[in-house]
């Protein structure tokens, strides 16, 4: 089984969802990684419903950084900001498939921080209290 999440991961990886940025994006923000150099940007368009009608992400790293940002796109797509404001590391980690040690957790969990970072407005001090973003 963790071989067919292995190839998922490389998948995305290499033809990665949703991957560029958005011209007329509501919402744009971009995060890195210091300890390995990660860097993500992820740009929404959000709807007058609220709605996240358009998703886009450009990034460079490792391929469980960059595969798990083009996963939360495809999560995210067609969801309303507070849906997606309540995905979780859990949803990103089952999504990956494949057990992430501690030095990799960030990598993988660096697209929902720039998510909730730049979506929602908060800061490094409140998104690091609380390991769910």
């Amino acid at each position: 089984m963790d071989d067919f999440y292995r190839e998922n991961i490389l998948d995305h990886y290499r033809n990665p969802r949703n991957a560029g940025t958005l011209e007329d994006a509501t919402h744009t923000h971009e995060e890195n990684n210091p300890l390995c150099g990660d860097v993500i940007r992820i740009d929404l368009h959000v709807n007058d419903d609220n709605v996240i009608n358009e998703v886009a992400f450009k990034g460079r790293g490792c391929a469980i950084s960059q595969a798990s940002a083009s996963m939360l796109m495809e999560m995210i797509q067609g969801k309303t900001l507070d849906e997606a404001k309540a995905i979780g590391k859990e949803e990103i980690l089952e999504a990956l498939g494949i057990e992430i040690g501690p030095t990799r957790l960030k990598c993988a969990l660096l697209s929902l921080k720039v998510l909730k970072a730049g979506a929602y407005g908060l800061s490094e001090s409140e998104w690091n209290k609380d390991d769910d973003w």
